[in-house]
């Protein structure tokens, strides 16, 4: 069977599926990512056809494939400190801290493979005492979380650890595992990782003083990207931070938090 390409139909019928799982609006520049991301995956099924996989997803009997389906098709590119500036303000955002405050809680709303929350969990211990901060992670894909859990990661993703930071709460790849880093296990056991679908009711994960919501939007439409920031804020404590993508904004999305520097908005 060759996969070289999708018809129109198929390809509308995708784009309605991960719409109604996840939010996500595939645009019609993504039917050769269809294609490539589920070929294998129907080849394996034994499936003659994409037509035969969307049967399958539509018959209510493979609720394991349909979040299969949901790994293969969401987008997880991410990297340790990405916008850097993010960071240098959650530095502050600790030093700022009362001594006899509540613990930090923070969450990476869209965690992806794990970067995301790392680089938090680093900035953290470095700052503050083992007792005065949480990191919760998030993501839609059971697939990309499993990844985060293990922590382990090609050495070309640590261009932007600081050296220090490296040093202390990474271990590197010697022998077989050359060319590689592995985030030290009590920087990992201090992340919790949880299955999220942000474009659904949240479960109950409490109320945070810090979330990172960046680089999600750019994949919802209008009225999702309204839904999606209302449920993320509504989990944000007053005095809270928001932190989303440089690419973002929350224009016209969201008036409960107020924009204080780029990318960067506060709950009043």
């Amino acid at each position: 069977m060759s996969f070289i390409a999708i018809d129109d139909r198929e390809f509308l019928q995708f784009q309605r599926f991960i719409y109604d799982r996840a939010g996500i609006t595939l645009s019609s520049t993504k039917k050769a990512l269809v294609s490539g991301r589920l070929a294998k995956r129907v080849r394996q099924l034994q499936l003659d056809s994409y037509a035969d996989y969307l049967e399958l997803l539509a018959s209510g009997q493979a609720q394991a494939e349909v979040q299969t389906a949901i790994d293969l098709l969401t987008t997880n590119e991410t990297y340790f400190f990405r916008e850097s500036k993010h960071f240098e303000f959650l530095r502050e955002l600790c030093q700022a801290r009362a001594p006899n405050s509540e613990p930090m809680r923070v969450w990476s709303a869209a965690c992806s493979t794990g970067e995301e929350p790392y680089s938090i969990a680093m900035v953290l211990a470095d700052l503050m005492s083992r007792e005065r901060w949480e990191v919760l992670s998030t993501d839609i894909s059971s697939r990309v979380l499993e990844r985060a859990r293990v922590g382990h990661y090609p050495m070309e993703r640590a261009r932007d650890i600081p050296a220090d930071y490296l040093k202390r709460f990474c271990l590197k790849g010697i022998k077989g595992q050359e060319g590689t880093l592995l985030v030290e296990r009590a920087l990992r056991q201090r992340v919790q990782f949880m299955h999220a679908n942000l474009n659904e009711q949240l479960p109950q994960i409490g109320m945070f003083d810090v979330v990172f919501l960046r680089n999600v939007m750019i994949y919802f439409s209008g009225d999702t990207k309204r839904q999606v920031v209302s449920r993320v804020v509504s989990q944000l404590k007053r005095g809270g931070h928001l932190f989303i993508g440089h690419s973002e904004s929350l224009h016209d999305i969201n008036s409960d938090v107020q924009q204080i520097r780029p990318a960067v908005y506060r709950k009043p």
